[in-house]
């Protein structure tokens, strides 16, 4: 727990904390900043592949046992109320006793490393779709999600930085934020690479089993024809009987010719 003057921090109340949050953020807003908050629906972090993916990752290092729990609350509360992710950087504002500011420095995946991995991937992406989505076989999971290998950091390329007086390595707050990125990455996948300065498209273009080739307005039409969009985007789609959009052609074709 962070002392202050030779005691602890003031207890600060879940609903006050979030009452705190939500007029930082309003402040912030009137002042032209664009917020990204973490907002948790539930009680899982993550649900996808890729944000599962990291928030097992950091998980797997004993040197976070400690401070991750406190950081789970945190962020399940909504104490996160702005995260962005950039080049090499995670940049961020988590409510406590106060507004803390947390930046995290990640160091760009080696030269080497990313060559190695797209090498082992070589043939076995099909697709940028596929790869955002996480729906891909469980070798290239692996290989991927690989705590050396991988391209996720380890503790070694993690370098932390929080304005709360906690002198902890990794206080609450910070932890609370690596978290936010697992939930970030639920929505945003292609992050991670963008953390990484890794190049995403790259992997697709390297390893992928398909050339890219531009398709034509009628390829096109036949690959949304063909698709999922409800899967593929995440939404329901109400179903219209072609018989009944047949019906409406017909009834606008006489409309239009009574107007005549």
């Amino acid at each position: 727990m962070s002392r202050y003057d030779g005691g602890y921090a003031p207890y600060v109340r879940v609903a006050d904390r979030k009452l705190q949050a939500a007029k930082e953020v309003e402040k912030l807003k009137k002042k032209g900043q664009i917020v990204q908050p973490i907002v948790i629906d539930g009680r899982s972090i993550a649900k996808t592949f890729w944000g599962k993916a990291w928030c097992t990752h950091l998980e797997s290092y004993s040197d976070y046992t400690n401070r991750l729990p406190r950081g789970r609350t945190y962020v399940r509360n909504g104490s996160v109320i702005d995260l962005k992710v950039a080049g090499g950087e995670i940049i961020a504002l988590v409510s406590g006793s106060s507004i803390y500011k947390v930046n995290i420095a990640v160091s760009k995946v080696l030269t080497d490393k990313w060559d190695t991995l797209v090498n082992e991937c070589s043939g076995k992406i099909d697709s940028l779709i596929e790869l955002l989505q996480g729906k891909f076989s469980k070798a290239i999971m692996e290989i991927i999600t690989d705590r050396t290998k991988g391209l996720f950091p380890n503790p070694k390329e993690i370098k932390f930085d929080c304005s709360c007086p906690d002198w902890a390595d990794m206080c609450k707050h910070i932890a609370a934020v690596l978290y936010g990125v697992g939930a970030r990455l639920d929505d945003k996948p292609e992050d991670l690479f963008v953390l990484r300065q890794a190049d995403h498209i790259a992997l697709i273009a390297k390893a992928g089993t398909s050339s890219f080739v531009t398709p034509t307005a009628n390829e096109i039409d036949s690959i949304i024809a063909d698709s999922d969009l409800s899967l593929l985007f995440g939404i329901e789609l109400e179903e219209v009987p072609r018989k009944a959009v047949k019906e409406k052609k017909v009834v606008a074709k006489r409309t239009s010719k009574k107007t005549l």
